[in-house]
């Protein structure tokens, strides 16, 4: 089976190499600190602080695993045409049907938060609008139906 691509920006790229650094250093380091106090304790079999700190090791583990994966799959996207709406592009668009103005970062999957505005380009409005430009309408299928948006500005 292939490895999964993560496409991102060279910015997406550097926020994941960051948090990865953090984790491996400062996280490790606090935990393994964690684990000193709470073996400081006695009996492990009934140590409520060294069952919690050993499940915060295993959730930053997981973590440093899942970035360093990310990383070692990661695809920098980089478009060439810089009118046209792309992987790191921050977009501004209208809502028709009731004008509401949003702003849509468009990141990789990986990087994605929809409550920041950081939408991925694999998600709906994403994919609709890549390669659009200032001026173009399109229609996104969503599940709630269909959603109109005019592009208003491109930002890099």
């Amino acid at each position: 089976m292939a490895a999964k691509i993560f496409k991102m920006t060279v910015a997406g790229k550097a926020e994941l190499e960051a948090e990865l650094e953090h984790l491996e250093t400062v996280g490790r380091n606090d935990i393994a600190e964690k684990l000193k106090v709470a073996r400081s304790y006695g009996d492990l079999s009934e140590n409520s602080e060294y069952d919690e700190a050993k499940s915060e090791q295993a959730k930053i583990e997981a973590r440093i695993n899942e970035l360093k994966y990310q990383l070692d799959h990661a695809v920098i996207i980089d478009s060439t045409d810089k009118d046209a709406v792309s992987m790191g592009s921050k977009v501004t668009v209208v809502r028709l049907k009731d004008k509401a103005k949003l702003v849509y970062e468009i990141v990789g999957f990986s990087q994605s938060n929809p409550a920041e505005g950081r939408i991925s380009d694999e998600s709906p409005v994403g994919m609709a609008l890549i390669g659009k430009k200032k001026g173009d309408k399109v229609i996104v299928e969503a599940p709630i139906g269909e959603i109109e948006f005019e592009i208003k500005k491109i930002e890099r």
